[in-house]
């Protein structure tokens, strides 16, 4: 079973302002098998339809009426708060690292994506995959910006610039064998880079997969 049609039936709640916009993801969404069972153009309408529908996933807008701000990230807390089982995708227009690393800090089933990478619709669908299967997705663009921006104090300093490599897409939500396919490599060395770095960053020993979550947050930290 490919990617695309792996959760046929995911339950979904889109949400932007902008209305031709909403309605193509809704529209790309069912076309690929995903279940819209709700549309909202603001935060209010978020909380309300995602409270009466408890969806799989919320895709959402960063920034709605009123202030077009941080409306859509600060509803993405509260369903956090409220429903932790629900996975939640944030569309942003820019690339906003403060707000991305705040996001991510909310663990699993979490992603940052800018609005551009919709139009690449089988990478699109395959990140929404990702976040429903239980991972964390960073935009790659902002992936790069964290790496422009490392100071010299940076904690991974320490890591190699293939660890790097290996966390930067470990960043991206993929998995150890997307890794070794994205690097061509073997999965048996993707295992080595990954425990390697988090032996390096001295994560606690709370399960390998909490510790990757946690590699994450010191990658986006770390600017």
């Amino acid at each position: 079973m490919d990617a695309v049609g792996a959760r046929e039936g995911t339950r979904v709640v889109v949400v932007d302002d902008d209305v031709l916009l909403r309605e193509g993801v809704a529209s790309l969404l069912t076309g690929a098998g995903f279940t819209v069972v709700g549309q909202a153009g603001d935060s209010g309408e978020l909380l309300a339809l995602v409270r009466d529908t408890v969806p799989d996933l919320v895709v959402t807008d960063i920034r709605m009426p009123p202030t077009h701000t941080t409306e859509g990230l600060d509803a993405a807390k509260v369903i956090r708060g409220e429903l932790p089982d629900v996975a939640i995708l944030v569309l942003s227009a820019h690339v906003d690292v403060e707000h991305a690393m705040e996001l991510l800090s909310g663990g699993q089933r979490i992603g940052y994506l800018l609005k551009s990478r919709v139009i690449d619709v089988t990478d699109f669908l395959e990140t929404l995959h990702r976040i429903t299967g239980g991972a964390s997705v960073v935009d790659p663009a902002l992936v790069q910006e964290l790496f422009a921006a490392q100071r010299r104090e940076d904690p991974l300093a320490v890591l190699t610039e293939r660890e790097h490599e290996v966390l930067a897409l470990m960043a991206e939500g993929r998995s150890n064998a997307g890794i070794a396919h994205q690097l061509w490599v073997t999965e048996g060395t993707v295992e080595k880079h990954v425990r390697s770095i988090l032996s390096k960053l001295n994560l606690p020993d709370t399960g390998e997969d909490h510790r990757r979550v946690l590699a994450v947050i010191t990658f986006l930290d770390s600017r």
